[in-house]
C-alpha cells in the first residue's frame, strides 16, 4: 500500500462492524471500488465485544440457574462456573475474527485500512499517511462509552474489559441500569462474585415493562446481588490491591470496596475523533443527523448506519443490519429503500431473560386506543414448572378494536423465543386470533402462546 498517496474510491466505509461490512460487501459485488477503515481489530463490537462473547459467558450463568432450579428435583447439587475455562472457550469465538475479516476484504478486493479516519473535507478522508477520497462515504463506527464525569473515571473498566478478564474478583461493582449492567451483574453473581449494581435513580432498565422489571430485580436479589438505586458515583480511587467506590445513596453518603468497577451507563455514538465539522455533517447526540434514507442532512455524499446514526432505530444489531441492507440499496440506487422498525425486539440475556417488542403498556394507554391488556403469571404452567421457573410472567397488549398485538413483554427462560412468535405477527400484521389459531408442537413454549392473546 502506497504511504503519502491519493486514493480514490467509489465509496469509503468508516467501521467494520455488521453495518460496514454489510454495505462494502454488496457494493464491491457490483464492481464498485471500496475502501474500508478501522483503528480497532477488524470485526465490529458485536462479534468481538459485545453480544456474541457476552452470550457465551450468559449461557453458562444460566445453565448454573437452571441446575439451581431443579436441585432436590432430580438434579442432586448445582454446577459451578471456572471462570478461566469459560474465558478460554469464549475466546474461541472471537479470536479469529480479525484476520478472518481481514481475509475477507482481501478476497472481495476491498482495500482496508488500519488507523483512526477523520475527514478533511465533505469527501476526503486521512487515515494515518493516507488521504482518501471518496464518492461516497459510509459512516458506521459504532457507539463508546459514555463519558461519566466522575473523579478516577480512567479507573473504570468497560464491557470490553469485563469480557477479557482473565480473573473475575470477588467483589465487582456495575455502575448503571442498563442491560449491560444487569447481564454482566447476573454473570458475575453466578460465578460466584459479590456484586453490587449502583444506578442513578429508582427504575433501571427503563426500556423494559416496570412491573417485569421489578420482578427481575427480586430474583436477582435472590442470588446475592445488592441494588443500590437512587445512587450517585462521585469518585473513585485506588485502595489496597483493588478500588474504592464513592458517592451517595439518597443523600447518605455510600462506600464500597471492590475488586474492580464496571461501567455500565450507556454508550454514546463514536464520532469524537471524526472531525465530521471539515465533511460539512451535521450530527447531534443521537449520532450523525440524517434523513429516512440514512442520508446525511447536510451532506449529501455521506450516509451513516447502525449505532452512529442519529435515525430512529434502537442500538441493537439487527437495526445496523437492516439500516445497511437500506444504505447499499439507496448507494446502488439513489432513495430507494427505507428501513422498516415496526416491532424491533430487545432481550436483557440475564436468567430469566426480559425481552420486549412494541408499545410499553404506558405508550398503548396514551395512545388513545381501547386495549387490553393480558397480565399473566406462567409459573405454575406446565412448560415452566417442569422447569421450576420462578418468576415467569408475560404482559401482552391487544388493541380491541381489530385484534392487533401492540406489544409483547415476557419475563422468563424462554423468552428469547416467545418474544419472536410475537414479533413475527406484529411486523407481518397478524392479529391476536390469528396468531392464536397458528397451530405450535406440543408441548412447547409456542403452544402456550393462545393463552397470552385472550381478547
Amino acid at each position: 500500500m502506497k504511504p503519502l498517496s491519493d486514493f480514490n474510491f467509489d465509496l469509503i466505509v468508516l467501521g467494520t462492524g455488521s453495518a460496514g461490512q454489510n454495505v462494502a460487501t454488496s457494493c464491491r459485488e457490483k464492481g464498485w471500488s471500496v475502501a474500508i477503515i478501522d483503528p480497532r481489530p477488524f470485526g465490529g463490537t458485536c462479534s468481538q465485544r459485545g453480544c456474541d462473547p457476552k452470550r457465551v459467558l450468559a449461557g453458562a450463568a444460566e445453565l448454573i440457574a437452571r441446575s439451581r432450579n431443579l436441585t432436590g428435583k432430580g438434579i442432586q447439587s448445582e454446577n459451578a462456573i471456572d471462570w478461566s475455562e469459560l474465558m478460554a472457550f469464549k475466546n474461541t469465538f472471537t479470536e479469529g475474527i480479525p484476520k478472518s475479516t481481514e481475509e475477507k476484504f482481501e478476497q472481495a478486493g476491498i482495500r482496508y485500512f488500519h488507523g483512526t479516519a477523520s475527514f478533511a473535507d465533505k469527501r476526503t478522508i486521512t487515515v494515518g499517511e493516507h488521504t482518501l477520497i471518496g464518492g461516497k462515504i459510509l459512516i458506521a463506527t459504532g457507539a463508546r462509552p459514555a463519558t461519566l464525569g466522575i473523579d478516577g473515571e480512567e479507573l473504570l473498566l468497560h464491557s470490553d474489559d469485563f469480557l477479557d478478564l482473565e480473573s473475575l474478583p470477588d467483589t465487582i461493582a456495575f455502575i448503571g441500569g442498563g442491560y449491560i449492567s444487569f447481564e454482566f451483574a447476573h454473570i458475575a453473581a453466578e460465578a460466584g462474585a459479590k456484586v453490587h449494581v449502583i444506578h442513578n435513580d429508582d427504575k433501571p432498565l427503563k426500556n423494559f415493562d416496570p412491573d417485569l422489571v421489578e420482578a427481575l430485580v427480586d430474583r436477582m436479589k435472590k442470588i446475592g446481588i445488592t441494588f443500590h438505586l437512587n445512587a450517585k458515583t462521585t469518585k473513585l480511587s485506588r485502595s489496597g490491591g483493588g478500588f474504592l467506590l464513592e458517592g451517595t445513596q439518597n443523600a447518605t453518603p455510600l462506600r464500597l470496596e471492590c475488586g474492580a468497577v464496571v461501567h455500565g451507563a450507556g454508550r454514546t455514538p463514536n464520532i469524537d475523533e471524526l472531525n465530521l465539522e471539515r465533511g460539512e455533517i451535521d450530527f447531534d447526540k443521537k449520532g450523525v443527523t440524517v434523513n429516512e434514507y440514512l442520508r446525511s442532512t447536510s451532506n449529501p455524499d455521506v450516509y451513516a448506519a447502525g449505532d452512529v446514526s442519529g435515525s430512529p432505530g434502537p442500538s441493537l444489531t439487527p437495526v445496523a443490519g437492516l439500516e445497511a441492507r437500506s444504505v447499499a440499496a439507496n448507494l446502488l440506487q439513489a432513495d430507494s429503500s427505507k428501513p422498516n422498525y415496526t416491532a424491533i425486539p430487545s432481550i436483557a440475556f440475564t436468567y430469566p431473560m426480559l425481552a420486549s417488542v412494541g408499545m410499553s403498556e404506558a405508550q398503548a394507554k396514551d395512545s388513545g386506543r381501547d386495549i387490553k391488556v393480558n397480565h399473566v403469571d406462567m409459573s405454575t404452567w406446565y412448560t415452566y414448572k417442569r422447569m421450576g421457573e420462578q418468576p415467569s410472567r408475560a404482559k401482552v397488549i391487544l388493541d380491541k378494536a381489530d385484534g392487533r398485538i401492540l406489544g409483547a413483554h415476557i419475563l422468563n427462560g424462554e423468552a428469547e423465543h416467545l418474544i419472536n412468535y410475537f414479533t413475527i405477527a406484529m411486523r407481518h400484521g397478524l392479529t391476536a386470533p390469528q396468531l392464536s389459531d397458528t397451530l405450535f408442537a406440543y408441548p412447547t413454549d409456542g403452544s402456550d402462546v393462545q393463552y397470552l392473546l385472550e381478547m
